[in-house]
C-alpha cells in the first residue's frame, strides 16, 4: 500500500512538474543524458550568496526521471553549494520516497547528476566520485 502512495506521488509530479522551464540569466546550466534509455535533461541554476535562488529544468524522459527532476529541484531551493556537493544517491531516494531498483536508478538520479555537475562546473572543480557513480 505505501508503495502505491509513492507511485501516485511520482505520477502527480510527472504530470504536473514543478520548476519546468529555462532561466535566461542562469549562473550556470548543464545538459545531461541517460544514454541507456534516452532521457535528456538540462538544468538551469541561479545563485545568490552561494545558495540556489532559482532552479529550472527542461527535458524529456520517463516518468521517473521527470518526476525526480521536479522533486529534486524543489528540494535544492535555498540550499548552499556546499550542501549540494554532499548530496548523493541516498539523498535522491529520500526525496522521491522510493527505491526504483537498479534498472531505473539512472533515471531517478539524472537530475541530481546534472545539478551536481552544474555546481562543480560553476566552482571550477572536478566531479566527485559519488556524482560519477550516479
Amino acid at each position: 500500500m505505501a508503495l502505491d502512495i509513492y507511485a501516485e506521488r511520482l505520477i502527480q509530479y510527472y504530470e504536473n512538474p514543478h520548476n519546468k522551464g529555462k532561466i535566461s540569466d542562469a549562473s550556470v546550466h548543464l545538459h545531461e543524458e541517460n544514454i541507456s534509455c534516452g532521457d535528456t535533461l538540462t538544468i538551469y541554476l541561479k545563485f545568490k550568496d552561494n545558495k540556489v535562488e532559482e532552479v529550472k529544468f527542461e527535458g524529456d524522459g520517463c516518468a521517473i526521471s521527470m518526476a525526480s527532476a521536479s522533486m529534486v529541484t524543489d528540494f535544492i531551493k535555498g540550499k548552499s553549494l556546499a550542501e549540494i556537493e554532499k548530496m548523493n544517491v541516498g539523498t535522491v531516494m529520500e526525496v522521491i520516497g522510493i527505491d526504483p531498483g537498479p534498472a531505473r536508478l539512472h533515471c531517478a538520479t539524472l537530475s541530481m547528476r546534472a545539478i551536481k555537475g552544474a555546481v562543480f562546473a560553476y566552482e571550477h572543480k572536478p566531479l566527485d566520485s559519488s556524482t560519477k557513480e550516479m
